[in-house]
């Protein structure tokens, strides 16, 4: 049945036999958008969106799908946008729980759909109003929530089963950060719908609950940087709004804003700049009353970053001087285990990125040489990578290659979609060089390596 083809093949038949480019359904889309009352990001940003969707990479979510269909005259069934028609379109809701069983029932489909590899969750895009969304409402939340109905479960939860999460979830954590977020995504996945989910639907007194519930948030958080990591963004933007929920009935202040910066992270990578900068400020506001300064830093720092790749080159450096200086008056003790990995190295990868972003290669090039910890693989990797981009910029082509290679030997045993997309950032910026012989040899060197095979990269030099 045509309702049954991939939506992408459907999308360029409906475009052709009007006699449509691509922008001229960004153009179409944003009158459709317009009418009622909304509107889009800027046109580069909406044409990509379209190419992803008819390269098979992404789905539209509901907010899009309605404007494609209005665009086009056509159904959803029609354009093969069938999981916005029929039980499973909840899924794809990006949208702030406004009860914590809300925030069961969602969280639990979400972990069954992506076991299950229900593919328009898996291809879905993050919604750049739900990020403005959960920042509100999280905001200006009255007290925690608890859940009203008495459980019918047989299920008794105690503080010993929530500590066995969190156990579970540092050792998940261990994994993702020495071998991707894909390496044991599914296993991670798995233990949450499997273990926790019976949980946070069985019987356990107010002060368990309130500790089950910001120990789910944190597995929940966990989730969401894997699926981030693994470049599933409309599913990992949908785990991080169900584990803010989580993290404010379990009246934990601190695990939110922290959910926030992770969302500010994911908004800065996929384009969404002013949305990542509003996000690491909320973070910032929500938590002012128990703010560690580790958290400080790091929220500064993600604000910074946002800044950065808007240009604000001022702006950007007064957001790292407030990191800087925040994270000189830190005391370990007094901070939450989870925020501890956040030193001088982590906050000098977060500088480097931003200097490379505003072009000033030589400030980068310092910072990142300061950004190596060690002892964090995925880190360490863009790190170097983004020590590759800036001695790139600064005119050092040859240097900026053999820093490429040190971070394709610490890349060899990552599973991860995001460092493939530095790898594929830098593998262009290369091409533009004239330099024949300095992109042979790299391209030699290069290919002895998986992760850069990843970028499909075949040759640099054809």
């Amino acid at each position: 049945m045509e309702g049954n083809r991939p939506f992408g093949i459907l999308h360029v038949n409906a475009r052709k036999a009007r006699g449509w480019s691509q922008l001229r359904v960004v153009r179409e889309l944003g009158q459709a958008a317009a009418r009622h009352g909304k509107a889009l990001p800027a046109d580069a940003s909406v044409k990509r969106r379209i190419a992803s969707w008819e390269n098979g990479h992404s789905m539209p979510d509901e907010f899009y799908g309605a404007l494609i269909c209005e665009a086009f005259g056509m159904d959803a069934a029609e354009l093969g946008l069938n999981h916005l028609t029929g039980h499973d379109a909840s899924l794809l809701d990006a949208r702030y729980p406004p009860t914590p069983e809300d925030a069961f029932r969602a969280v639990d489909q979400l972990w069954r759909a992506d076991l299950h590899g229900y593919e328009p969750l898996l291809l879905s895009e993050a919604s750049q109003p739900a990020w403005n969304e959960a920042s509100l409402r999280w905001l200006v939340a009255p007290d925690p929530s608890f859940p009203t109905k008495p459980s019918t479960s047989s299920v008794r939860v105690g503080l010993a089963d929530v500590a066995m999460i969190k156990s579970t979830g540092d050792t998940f954590a261990m994994l993702d950060d020495r071998f991707g977020g894909d390496h044991a995504r599914q296993s991670v996945i798995q233990y949450l719908s499997r273990d926790v989910s019976p949980l946070l639907t069985g019987q356990y007194t107010e002060p368990v609950g309130r500790a089950l519930f910001s120990a789910a948030a944190e597995a929940t958080l966990l989730a969401g940087w894997m699926s981030y990591d693994a470049c599933h963004h409309g599913l990992a933007q949908r785990y991080l709004l169900q584990a803010l929920r989580l993290a404010q009935d379990g009246d934990d202040r601190r695990l939110a804003g922290s959910i926030l910066s992770a969302m500010s992270h994911q908004a800065t990578f996929l384009g969404n700049f002013t949305e990542a900068a509003t996000l690491a400020r909320a973070a910032r506001m929500g938590i002012s009353g128990v703010a560690t300064p580790t958290l400080m830093a790091q929220f500064h720092a993600m604000e910074a970053r946002a800044l950065a790749r808007t240009g604000d080159t001022r702006a950007c450096e007064l957001a790292l001087a407030e990191a800087t200086k925040a994270l000189e008056s830190r005391n370990s003790d007094d901070e939450p285990e989870w925020i501890t990995y956040f030193d001088e190295a982590e906050l000098a990868a977060e500088a480097a990125h931003c200097f490379r972003d505003v072009n000033s290669a030589k400030q980068a090039v310092a910072h990142a040489e300061h950004a190596m910890s060690g002892t964090h693989v995925r880190s360490d990797f863009f790190a170097t990578m983004v020590l590759a981009d800036a001695h790139l910029r600064a005119g050092e082509p040859e240097e900026a290659c053999r820093v490429a290679l040190d971070a394709l030997d610490l890349g060899e045993q990552l599973k991860s979609a995001r460092c493939v997309a530095y790898l594929r950032e830098f593998r262009e910026d290369l091409l533009e060089i004239s330099n024949a012989s300095v992109l042979s040899d790299f391209e030699e060197q290069a290919a002895e390596h998986r992760i850069w095979l990843a970028t499909g990269a075949i040759t640099l030099s054809a």
